[in-house]
């Protein structure tokens, strides 16, 4: 079979994944061991997980998260007064399925963007589209959206 024109087709269709998959099934050997089956099987999932790799990279990317923050290296001790399965049930996401909000206090410097951020990027994670904003700027682009009729657009 010539894989020069299904190659071409392949990347036509923006299957970057399956062109990726399909170059190392023909430089490796071990492959042919497979079944017809088995090699499609493994196209299909290098797709899938390219794309989903790429839509995730793009959430995070469209947040515009101030700081790079994951939930694991929130620093939860005692002196800090964070509650440890308060920070592990907010990073299961179910707050967002429920539909509520979260209110980040406390004094400058304890970390509360870091929090933020860390939560932003797990949502994104878990497929969530997020968006990083303060609270001031927050306020400025809802008075103007109000004012230019984009509120509705603003707040999907």
């Amino acid at each position: 079979m010539l894989t020069s024109p299904t190659m071409e087709k392949l990347k036509e269709l923006k299957l970057s994944g399956m062109v990726k998959a399909l170059e190392e099934q023909a430089a490796s050997k071990s492959y042919n061991k497979l079944s017809f089956e088995e090699r499609l099987g493994y196209l299909v999932d290098n797709e899938k997980l390219i794309r989903d790799n790429k839509r995730t990279a793009n959430r995070i990317r469209q947040a515009k998260l101030k700081q790079q923050a994951c939930i694991e290296d929130i620093d939860i001790k005692a002196q800090r007064g964070l509650d440890r399965s308060l920070i592990l049930s907010l990073a299961k996401c179910q707050w967002i399925k429920e539909h509520h909000d979260i209110i980040i206090t406390g004094l400058t410097g304890v970390g509360k963007t870091y929090i933020a951020c860390a939560l932003a990027h797990r949502a994104c994670l878990e497929g969530y589209k997020t968006m990083y904003k303060r609270l001031p700027r927050l306020i400025e682009e809802l008075s103007i959206a109000k004012a230019d009729g984009t509120y509705s657009k603003l707040l999907e």
